[in-house]
């Protein structure tokens, strides 16, 4: 695609956005040509290009992450926040720079669903190598407590089919949230109203302040409040319970089988950089997810460290593309 044609789609997605590509992955970039310098990688700062707001949880993981390989590369890392287009300027940026390893693309599972949600003739995947999947999380489905009747999911269900349109916050259109939203309604055969917000931290103060009373969020915001008893989560939509909230049951537990949609935090570089340059940066990446004291950091935002090579990361980011493609479609998810 020309870059013509790309900045068409990338500003026409800016208007509408409120909120397999597999096979190139798994090959090595035999093609590529190495700089003259790649085996002195990194001889100057890195930079790590974050799609989305500082301060939110995409930014935190990158932040922790940099701030370890600082330290073990003996080189900067700095963030740089490309927001806008529902993450997609920061992406498209990441793939138009140089691919020498100085530009490393920091992102969530929205580069394997933005191009369902927005309808783009673009498949981001295909223009990015893998390098490490950082973390993950489940979402969380929480409920104020004012609903007194409502402990469970199916305590949930029963209410909402007794009073069906009920207000139900996400952190914005398009959103896994919306997805995961979507797609638990439809089988629990209830019909909850979709009230989304711009980001997460409005949503969390409308929950606790009661004026939206059932919402599926990220747990990093969730979890204080539910250590205070200021709200009430039923369920993780992981395949297991998350270690930050052992008490939780899965919505799979809860009886909604085959319900299972977390979101990743990944580290990906443009498709041409070097395969030495990409396995010195996982190598520094895994170290950095195996250190306490980044593993603590993690797991205070309700984050599981993942790491691992890069082929695991090209395995979830396709079968998530594959995944978002067919909800999106099944559910009919528009971002306008």
């Amino acid at each position: 695609m020309s870059g013509i044609s790309r900045r068409r789609l990338i500003e026409r997605a800016a208007t509408t956005a409120l909120a397999g590509g597999l096979l190139p992955w798994l090959q090595s970039p035999a093609h590529a040509q190495a700089p003259a310098d790649e085996a002195a990688w990194p001889n100057r700062p890195v930079r790590f290009i974050v799609p989305l707001a500082a301060g939110g949880g995409l930014d935190f993981v990158a932040r922790v992450v940099g701030e370890h390989l600082s330290r073990e590369l003996r080189q900067q890392v700095f963030i740089e926040n490309r927001t806008g287009a529902g993450g997609t300027i920061g992406i498209d940026t990441a793939i138009k720079s140089a691919a020498d390893g100085y530009s490393v693309l920091i992102t969530n599972d929205n580069v394997a669903s933005a191009p369902h949600v927005l309808r783009l003739n673009i498949d981001f995947l295909k223009d990015l190598l893998p390098v490490c999947l950082l973390g993950r999380q489940p979402q969380a489905l929480a409920v104020h407590p004012s609903l007194t009747a409502v402990n469970s999911v199916a305590d949930l269900v029963a209410l909402v089919k007794q009073k069906p349109g009920m207000g139900c916050a996400t952190s914005g259109v398009g959103s896994n949230q919306h997805v995961l939203l979507e797609w638990f309604a439809k089988l629990a055969g209830i019909r909850l109203e979709h009230v989304p917000y711009r980001g997460a931290g409005q949503a969390i103060n409308d929950l606790i302040a009661g004026h939206v009373q059932v919402a599926f969020l990220g747990p990093t915001a969730l979890i204080p409040h539910y250590k205070a008893q200021t709200l009430r989560l039923l369920a993780q939509s992981g395949d297991k319970r998350s270690a930050s909230m052992p008490d939780v049951p899965t919505l799979q537990e809860s009886g909604f089988s085959g319900i299972s949609l977390e979101s990743w935090y990944a580290a990906f570089v443009p498709l041409g950089t070097p395969a030495a340059v990409i396995a010195q940066m996982n190598t520094a990446m895994n170290k950095a997810l195996a250190d306490p004291a980044t593993r603590e950091h993690f797991m205070k935002s309700a984050t599981e460290p993942v790491g691992g090579p890069p082929q695991d990361l090209a395995r979830a980011a396709g079968a998530d593309f594959e995944k978002y493609a067919r909800l999106i479609n099944e559910l009919n998810i528009r971002a306008n």
